[in-house]
């Protein structure tokens, strides 16, 4: 290699490490005129009550403003930590999180207003709000990067929506939110064992006997109730068979006749 051409490769790499320093420090110099611009910016509620400022988040939140219903709960939250307000900003703010669809934020919210107010009166509305959020959030930026199958994620955030509920009907059975999420438990426990089941029959097609059972009695156990246990009965009692265990096949068939007769007589006639 010429003496020129080395010259010639080391200009470049020095002229590419400059520009990546300028580059870095370009965003460190942006970075401190943003952090000065934001601490000079005059706060719009500078010398405001937590009265005025909580009474004009709960107009923006009323008037569907979400984003400025949320910093201005921030505000509230920052002046007067410790004031009549500060407990119900926490829970309103985590409500205007859920309504801007910012699901992640409005669960950091209330988790944090639980850990803050274990013995508040708000604890079951809390819950309920964390059910909510899992029942109806969207995809996160997360999703959008790295997509997974959406039957998957539903599953997912129906779990997680399928606990609040649940978690709110054991603490506080008789909370104005039970029958509300006792229908949306219902609801999420029907899914979810329909879930199973579709796994459960994908196994059957695959041949995975085992794997297949396996999702079929975990269906069975943890979603009682729902009407997709009656497949799950019948995929055990197939996969059994297949499996090689007859008894463990007629302990299926036993319950499923016990619980199902007409089912169980069209199972045996296949």
């Amino acid at each position: 290699m010429s003496i020129t051409t080395k010259r010639f490769k080391a200009g470049i790499y020095l002229t590419g490490m400059l520009a990546l320093t300028v580059s870095f420090s370009g965003c460190s110099v942006f970075s401190q005129a943003t952090s000065i611009f934001s601490q000079t910016e005059k706060d719009p509620t500078e010398g405001w009550s937590a009265n005025k400022i909580y009474g004009t988040a709960k107009e923006a939140l009323n008037g569907g403003d979400y984003e400025r219903a949320v910093t201005l709960y921030e505000s509230l939250e920052a002046r007067y930590p410790l004031g009549r307000f500060a407990q119900q900003a926490q829970l309103e703010k985590a409500y205007a999180y859920y309504k801007y669809d910012e699901a992640d934020s409005a669960l950091d919210a209330i988790d944090r207003f639980l850990r803050m107010n274990p013995g508040s009166e708000d604890v079951d509305y809390a819950l309920y709000l964390r059910g909510l959020v899992n029942f109806n959030r969207g995809s996160s930026i997360v999703d959008k990067v790295f997509p997974r199958s959406i039957a998957d994620l539903d599953t997912v955030r129906q779990k997680e929506s399928f606990q609040d509920f649940s978690h709110l009907l054991t603490r506080y059975p008789d909370s104005k939110y039970a029958p509300d999420a006792t229908e949306r438990v219902q609801h999420l426990r029907n899914s979810l064992a329909q879930s199973e089941v579709n796994v459960a029959n994908y196994y059957m097609m695959r041949g995975a006997w085992l794997a297949a059972f396996n999702r079929a009695e975990y269906a069975i156990k943890h979603y009682q109730g729902s009407p997709a246990v009656i497949d799950a009965l019948e995929i055990k009692v197939r996969a059994a068979n297949k499996l090689g265990k007859p008894d463990l096949a007629a302990d299926s068939l036993r319950v499923l006749e016990l619980n199902f007769p007409q089912r169980a007589a069209a199972l045996k006639l296949k």
